[in-house]
């Protein structure tokens, strides 16, 4: 057996990062920026009011106050996407939108609320442009305006190479006037299910058989990796239907099987990827997961990677974690960022008596006043997939610590700290 560290080194050695692709802003969240995004516009264009009111000339105002008003005259009106084609003068004012630019002229922007708009008696909606407008506030130059550039500029470097996009960042892209930007594409993931035992979701329930959670559970973590799953069904224990499967599947960026990679009699996986292509190593150090074979299958000039899990669902599921997550990562450009871990007291004792492998222990990891805590999410036997969906942590023994005892602190992975409790 090899550590998980090991493991984890030789399956990133044979992993690369995926190539460049054209893809519409609205389908590009958390994938990688291929290249430096450079803005070819200023953002504003033109100064431009950040309140709906009167644009001014400030030295007009001066002095304004509610006993002494200052009256101005007013010349126009002007909406956001709109240009006003002359210039504020003496004494003059334009009743402004926000967004719309400065007219020429002015220099600052008196809010309604500010002049004698709201005392008029007039619904929201009809206002009538009226002759003159009262300035209750002296304006300071500058006062409520949003200079043209103050949030890019032409030429400017908006978003860098590398860079994971976020919600944010696909709403600078459409302000550039982008429809679709060059990212590292997304994996695409084949994932196969094996076993005589195994039915799909929906079909009628039979007698002796159960239904194939690894399939619809692993297409999950690749989904919230940002991969593409791609399922291609359930093959029999059967060295032929398991190679005509994996065959069909050679088309994507790694290759997932689940079960059949153990000693029993019907685990052919690792005998058809010994005869299909290399396996690189076989059992990890871990629990659980130990029987875990990596190899690859080379097809048409391209080398894919082969990721045989353990066929128990905790198992494929942890693996997987720990596993196809930094490997999709790595394809996906990604810089490869852990899992948090915090040192927790545990509330229950994690007893490994007798198993010399690492335990990730699945547990609901929870801060009381600025201190972690957790508790066994349920039976850690590798088939009891509910207590995976209870856990918002792993709890990780060390090899060869034979008992956590509770109220000792242990280790904890954070995988998802916001599942409710």
């Amino acid at each position: 057996m090899i550590s998980v560290e090991e493991a984890l080194d030789r399956i990133l050695a044979l992993v690369a990062t995926l190539e460049a692709e054209d893809r519409a802003i609205d389908d590009v969240l958390g994938q990688v920026l291929a290249g430096d995004v450079v803005s070819h516009l200023t953002i504003p264009p033109l100064a431009n009011t950040a309140m709906d009111g009167y644009a001014v000339r400030a030295a007009d105002t001066r002095g304004a106050s509610t006993e002494r008003p200052v009256p101005l005259r007013v010349i126009g009106e002007l909406a956001a996407g709109y240009i006003f084609g002359d210039a504020v003068g003496d004494g003059e004012a334009v009743r402004i939108m926000t967004g719309a630019p400065i007219p020429p002229g002015a220099d600052a922007i008196v809010p309604f609320e500010e002049t004698n708009e709201d005392r008029r008696g007039v619904p929201s909606g009809s206002q009538r442009l009226e002759s003159t407008v009262s300035i209750f506030k002296e304006a300071q130059p500058h006062a409520n305006v949003r200079d043209a550039g103050e949030d890019i500029r032409e030429g400017e470097t908006v978003l860098r190479k590398g860079k994971a996009i976020g919600p944010a960042d696909v709403g600078v892209l459409a302000s550039l006037g982008l429809a679709s930007v060059s990212v590292v594409r997304r994996p695409v993931v084949s994932i196969l299910s094996t076993g005589d035992e195994l039915l799909k979701p929906g079909d009628p329930h039979q007698p002796g058989r159960i239904y194939d959670s690894n399939a619809w559970g692993l297409s999950a973590l690749v989904k919230s990796y940002g991969g593409i799953p791609r399922r291609l069904g359930i093959a029999t224990d059967s060295v032929e239907q398991v190679t005509a499967a994996l065959r069909g599947g050679l088309d994507a960026d790694m290759l997932v099987t689940s079960a059949g990679v153990s000693r029993g009699d019907y685990d052919v996986v690792k005998e058809v990827l010994a005869r299909e292509g290399d396996i690189d190593f076989w059992t990890v150090r871990m629990k659980p997961g130990k029987p875990l074979a990596f190899g690859s299958i080379t097809s048409g000039g391209r080398r894919i990677p082969h990721l045989g899990l353990p066929g128990n669902p905790v198992s494929a599921m942890v693996t997987f974690e720990l596993f196809g997550r930094p490997a999709i990562q790595k394809m996906m450009g990604k810089p490869l960022t852990p899992r948090p871990t915090v040192e927790a007291t545990t509330q229950d004792a994690i007893t490994t008596v007798g198993d010399p492998r690492r335990f990730y222990a699945r547990c609901i990891a929870e801060q009381v006043d600025g201190r972690w805590r957790v508790r066994l999410a349920g039976g850690q036997g590798s088939g009891v997939l509910s207590s995976m969906a209870r856990a918002n942590a792993l709890a990780i023994v060390p090899e060869g610590k034979e008992v956590v005892e509770a109220g000792e602190t242990v280790r904890v992975m954070l995988l998802d700290t916001e599942r409710p409790i």
